[in-house]
């Protein structure tokens, strides 16, 4: 039966190993003041009517530390690549010389910093949601092993196990918000 207790823990685990995977994707993407090519990742540009990520149709480099280059591979695209950045609302305007569009980051104001922040934690705090959800869901599992016969306890061992892998990640969560928050604030 203990098999079973350490399958549900290893799941929970997994499980909450792509929630920290989500967290860092998500922080990436929050900028900070800084030239990152994965700030136009989730960007999807229509490619003869098919919707295609940006980075499929175009070569995403960083110019220099608060300039993005995306030099598409055909030109006919330098229209629908702009669009697509205007309509993300990323907060950059992309300025178009008829071969490459360029991203300028412009500086951060103390007052966007802080939004940057509190955008930053509103993300961690969906990773810790999710973190606890999985730690339920791992809880739950154990009480029916009990209720089919498993001893009382050997599921609070099991539970004990859930809940210290659960401080874990919320503690990791922790630590990837102090160095984006870190990051952001350091002008």
């Amino acid at each position: 039966m203990s098999d079973e207790l350490n399958i549900i823990k290893s799941q929970a685990e997994e499980a909450m190993v792509k929630a920290i995977d989500h967290l860092e994707a998500e922080l990436i993407k929050v900028r900070a003041g800084k030239a990152n090519p994965n700030l136009v990742d989730g960007l999807v540009v229509d490619y003869y009517g098919t919707p295609t990520p940006i980075s499929q149709v175009g070569n995403i480099t960083v110019a220099d530390a608060r300039t993005l280059a995306i030099q598409p591979w055909e030109k006919n695209m330098l229209q629908p690549i702009e669009r697509a950045i205007i309509a993300a609302n990323i907060g950059i305007t992309p300025q178009n010389d008829g071969m490459i569009i360029r991203l300028f980051m412009p500086p951060l104001t103390e007052e966007r910093r802080k939004e940057l922040v509190k955008r930053a934690q509103g993300e961690g705090e969906h990773s810790k949601v999710a973190i606890r959800n999985i730690r339920r869901d791992a809880i739950e599992k154990i009480k029916k092993l009990q209720k089919n016969g498993l001893s009382e306890d050997v599921c609070k061992d099991g539970e004990k196990n859930v809940q210290d892998l659960t401080d874990k990640f919320i503690s990791l969560v922790d630590k990837h918000l102090a160095a984006k928050e870190k990051e952001i604030m350091t002008v």
